[in-house]
């Protein structure tokens, strides 16, 4: 009886992190749907320069965010790593962070007044401590976005090769 009232206690604590992480999650979603409905206008490209163009001024931009891979998410993957396949706890994660960087980016480009962004690049980088990188797990994951906030001159000149 006493193992029950325990697996029951755990079943319900599972239970309400998930709903709690997933209610989080979706907040978080809604907020960075809205923010980039602010942004969509500034063009990202990977581009590397523009054809007849006039440029006025031009900034290095960049926007990052760190995550923390949480225990009920490694454990969902941890049991999924026995069977194989996609490993679907962990993508809404990364979506989340990918677009959380991509609109720190766009939003230091419209600081600094900026209209568009040009030769933009993605990178990730795996954070561990020495008993995690042992062990093969991660800490977090850190996604950095980066690129060349450009402002065009406004005029009806364009550059003619």
């Amino acid at each position: 009886m006493e193992l029950a009232i325990q697996l029951g206690a755990l079943v319900v604590f599972l239970m309400a992190s998930y709903g709690i992480g997933s209610w989080i999650e979706a907040r978080h979603y809604k907020k960075i749907r809205e923010t980039e409905e602010v942004f969509a206008d500034l063009i990202v490209t990977n581009l590397t320069t523009l054809p007849n163009q006039k440029i006025e001024h031009c900034a290095l931009v960049k926007g990052n965010v760190v995550i923390s891979l949480d225990y009920f998410k490694r454990f969902i993957a941890g049991l999924r790593m026995l069977f194989g396949g996609r490993l679907v706890a962990y993508e809404p994660l990364l979506d989340r962070a990918r677009r959380e960087a991509i609109l720190r980016m766009k939003a230091q480009a419209k600081t600094k007044g900026c209209d568009m962004i040009i030769n933009f690049r993605m990178e990730t980088s795996r954070l561990a401590n020495d008993n995690q990188q042992r062990n093969n797990n991660t800490a977090g994951v850190e996604i950095l976005v980066y690129g060349t906030a450009i402002k065009l001159a406004h005029s009806n000149d364009t550059i003619h090769p």
